[in-house]
């Protein structure tokens, strides 16, 4: 694969495969599930070719507590999987988050819940933005909305892990892992972070250290897990990330999150064509979301409709910023057919006129 910045057409799931080895990794765990399995077979091949690590796991449990091994030692290390299969991962990531270990996993969402079904969804924000292990914890959460994006934040989930000392999930969409789109890898353009002050290489030379969670001594626990939490803070202030269209005039703003933002824009500007003046938001960062600017533009009397492939799980977040002080309607469908151009507008529309007839 190039590493210039020639476009090149490729699938989603290949072009983190090879993102993940430009950006250094040295180690990939996984096992198959649709639809990410284009990962690890494009990987098995690349990895050994430039001998790397490669291990086909026994299971999902397997995969992410190798990566947690390989971690320790301070390499760049990753999994992938997607939805039911990252569900089995929630105590190895709670783990990971308590022994501060830069963990990559990348999640290519299925339908849910239970085994679910290949179809396009979004039913795994709250998964990975909540998370289902144990205690308090932050995982980094990024969602790409196109091909291209996927290289550029599988760079960037291997240097803030790195950085941050922080798991971060890549949330990515069966729809965007399959589809192809021309894009340009370049060259990873982050710098490298220096972990010898951390990292298990052996004791010769230095004292004995270790890595591990356990806190029988409840000072110790709770300053980990303080501490913990004060560098999250330093996340967000430093690494919240989104991107707005035409809000400054909008009345009404379109958020969503992931591949859906594509249909947003298409639908902001049929909506403009019509006379309404929209405009739209989308988190990049899932974690930390972008509270604070939503609040802002909340304060400015702008109404939100939240469009998600799901029951509704980044509305909660949409609605908690906002802070009651516009309106937050949700237009969604929880799998298959993405919500298209048409409905979205057809649904905006209506919510407009459900509200002006709300304030005469």
């Amino acid at each position: 694969m190039s590493n210039n910045n020639e476009k090149v057409l490729i699938k989603g799931n290949y072009a983190i495969a090879q993102a993940a080895v430009n950006a250094g990794c040295q180690c990939y765990f996984g096992y198959p599930i649709t639809p990410q399995t284009e990962i690890g077979e494009y990987l098995s091949g690349k990895m050994q070719e430039l001998g790397r690590g490669y291990v086909c796991a026994e299971s999902e449990l397997a995969a992410i507590n190798m990566v947690i091994g390989a971690v320790s030692t301070g390499v760049k290390a990753m999994t992938s999987s997607s939805s039911c299969a990252v569900a089995l991962m929630q105590e190895a990531l709670s783990y990971a988050c308590g022994d501060e270990l830069p963990v990559v996993l990348v999640n290519v969402m299925r339908a849910g819940p239970g085994l679910g079904y290949i179809y396009p969804a979004q039913g795994d924000y709250n998964q990975s933005v909540y998370g289902g292990g144990n205690g308090d914890y932050k995982i980094i959460v990024i969602a790409p909305s196109t091909v291209q994006e996927c290289i550029d934040y599988t760079y960037k989930a291997f240097y803030l892990a790195h950085k941050y000392r922080n798991p971060v999930i890549l949330l990515a969409d069966g729809l965007l892992g399959q589809m192809m789109e021309p894009a340009c890898f370049g060259e990873y353009p982050y710098p490298e972070i220096d972990n010898s002050s951390w990292a298990l290489t052996g004791a010769k030379g230095r004292e004995a250290r270790a890595i591990y969670s356990l806190g029988p001594i409840e000072s110790k626990q709770i300053e980990r897990i303080e501490r913990i939490f004060k560098k999250f803070e330093l996340i967000t202030k430093n690494e919240t990330d989104w991107e707005e269209f035409q809000t400054e005039d909008a009345e009404i703003i379109l958020t969503a999150f992931g591949s859906m933002t594509r249909n947003i824009k298409a639908a902001m500007k049929v909506l403009r064509e019509k006379g309404i003046k929209a405009g739209c938001f989308r988190p990049i960062t899932l974690n930390p979301f972008p509270h604070k600017r939503i609040e802002e533009l909340a304060s400015e009397g702008k109404d939100f409709v939240v469009v998600e492939m799901n029951m509704g799980q980044m509305f909660k977040d949409v609605k908690y910023s906002v802070n009651g002080k516009s309106n937050v309607e949700l237009v969604n469908r929880p799998v298959g057919e993405w919500l298209r151009v048409e409905e979205i507008v057809s649904a905006v529309e209506k919510i407009m006129e459900k509200n002006y007839a709300a304030s005469i």
